[in-house]
């Protein structure tokens, strides 16, 4: 079973909500515009409408987890079959499904009680971890249709949500590339949107990551290589897991 490990308040769950609304919003003002769904993305095999149909899916398991968790399949299916069903469909129809999904995706998890879990990916999670959760993967594979089609990405406060689950997913990393996992504590400083700073972490920790929020973000959604960051590691675990970074299995 997966631990998330990530604590979220219920203060800070419903300061979320709102920005996993705008971050699918943006995305959506963005792929509205686009009349060609057909262009391949930096995911191989994958055009923008894959990406759509992706998001799609993933709320609508979502909506299941919450309301029927009975009924819940524990085990993902291929991600590349799912995706190509939902791209095969019109354009019209593939957008109107993932505005309805999310929009129910957004509701349910306002309304679930905080303390209510509901089956995830071989785990249990609260909305407390979800809505970060869907924030991070639309910001993801949003990223990777901008990446398509050339469009300047304006980086904001939003992004700590998604650094905020890159930091909690350092032992998923080395889980996930058969690494120890280290016991000490790590320090991360990372720079925000509007110049803030961001930390995660004692002050005195040995292991220290610092760069840009965005570059953090881009690494542990492995949508960038280490060597097209910004980002510093001190200590010799730092550096292995900026190098196997990631945030999801």
């Amino acid at each position: 079973m997966i631990d998330y490990g990530l604590d979220l308040s219920a203060v800070e769950r419903d300061l979320a909500l709102p920005d996993l609304v705008a971050e699918g919003d943006e995305l959506d003002a963005l792929v509205a515009a686009e009349p060609d769904w057909t262009r391949l993305t930096p995911a191989a095999g994958w055009t923008i409408a894959h990406q759509i149909a992706h998001l799609a899916a993933a709320d609508a398991n979502v909506l299941v987890a919450v309301r029927t968790p009975e009924a819940f399949e524990p085990e993902a299916k291929d991600a590349d079959v799912v995706a190509a069903a939902g791209a095969a469909l019109p354009r019209a129809e593939l957008l109107e499904r993932w505005r309805d999904g999310r929009a129910e995706v957004a509701t349910a998890l306002r309304d679930l009680p905080l303390d209510r879990p509901f089956p995830w990916q071989g785990s249990e999670v609260t909305a407390t971890l979800m809505v970060p959760l869907r924030l991070m993967e639309t910001w993801a594979h949003g990223q990777d249709v901008y990446d398509t089609l050339g469009v300047a990405r304006r980086p904001t406060g939003r992004l700590r949500h998604v650094a905020s689950l890159g930091v909690e997913g350092r032992t998923l990393s080395f889980y996930a590339a058969q690494l120890p996992i280290p016991q000490e504590p790590f320090r991360v400083e990372l720079t925000g949107p509007g110049g803030e700073t961001w930390t995660w972490g004692p002050e005195g920790a040995a292991q220290r990551i610092r760069g840009s929020a965005l570059d953090f973000c881009l690494r542990v959604t492995q949508r960038r290589p280490l060597a097209e960051t910004d980002l510093t590691a001190m200590g010799e675990d730092a550096q292995t897991w900026l190098e196997v970074a990631r945030v999801f299995l």
